[in-house]
């Protein structure tokens, strides 16, 4: 995967306009629907039961977010799940905070082998804690590098046959033998809230106009890291950052992305 590959998803998602079904938090509803809009994408943020089936049925993707459970909320996300199941929709996980508490994890858990999503984005921590591992997180922040979690996100990735990322300082994805290392972003992004929520949104746009898991994955986290740097070097601090990675989402071409991310495969 290049420059010009990802380039190429960018324009996808930019002319396809996938439709993302949202089941988030309070905290990044706004954050997620404007990054998903910037970037070309059409977000959708719906959590009733009654409204689910048919939602999933006309969505390219569809984003679990566990930030801010609740029980109905819960049942919201098995029913829109295996309705997706159903239509072969995409899902995409997003396990904020598990480890935190015994119902995060337990969810997260719960989703995965009932839903079995496509991708699992979370940080070090969050990934680590859905493979047994205790006291490795800080509420929804990690205490470990992407490093620190990649023999975990393998054996993640080989139980439900999913792609997992591991986001941090640096970006890792793998899945069905493949591992592929992004470097780029901005150290003001950790500063701002809701840009782990905002991966997780602009990778289910991507992996709706890949049509396929890995790419999408890939690509969505490269767009970040991207969109991180662009704005970085226009921001004087974590709220005007917000502004201009907006903006970068909407403005970005294909010379940007050769400037602000480097992929290893």
């Amino acid at each position: 995967m290049d420059a010009n590959n990802i380039w190429l998803n960018v324009v996808a998602v930019r002319q396809a306009s996938p439709l993302v079904h949202n089941i988030t938090n309070y905290v990044v509803m706004n954050t997620t629907a404007n990054a998903l809009l910037s970037a070309g994408a059409s977000p959708i943020m719906a959590h009733a039961p009654e409204e689910m089936e048919e939602l999933v049925a006309i969505s390219g993707a569809l984003v679990l977010n566990i930030g801010t459970l609740s029980r109905p909320w819960i049942e919201s996300m098995l029913l829109a799940g295996r309705c997706a199941a159903a239509r072969k929709v995409p899902v995409v996980l997003d396990p904020v905070g598990a480890g935190a508490s015994a119902l995060r994890t337990e969810t997260c858990l719960t989703l995965l082998r009932t839903v079995r999503p496509a991708v699992v984005r979370g940080n070090a921590s969050e990934i680590l804690a859905l493979c047994g591992a205790e006291g490795a997180t800080k509420g929804v922040d990690s205490i470990k590098a992407p490093s620190d979690a990649l023999e975990a996100a393998m054996q993640l990735s080989e139980s439900f046959g999913c792609v997992v990322v591991v986001s941090g300082e640096e970006d890792v994805v793998l899945g069905g033998g493949r591992t592929v290392r992004l470097r780029g972003g901005s150290a003001l992004m950790p500063r701002v809230t809701g840009m782990g929520c905002t991966a997780t949104a602009l990778v289910a746009a991507h992996v709706a106009a890949a049509g396929d898991a890995f790419t999408g994955a890939l690509c969505g986290m490269a767009v970040m890291a991207v969109a991180g740097g662009m704005a970085a070097e226009q921001a004087a601090g974590p709220g005007s950052f917000q502004v201009h990675f907006l903006d970068a989402l909407y403005a970005m071409q294909l010379q940007n992305i050769h400037d602000h991310v480097v992929v290893e495969a």
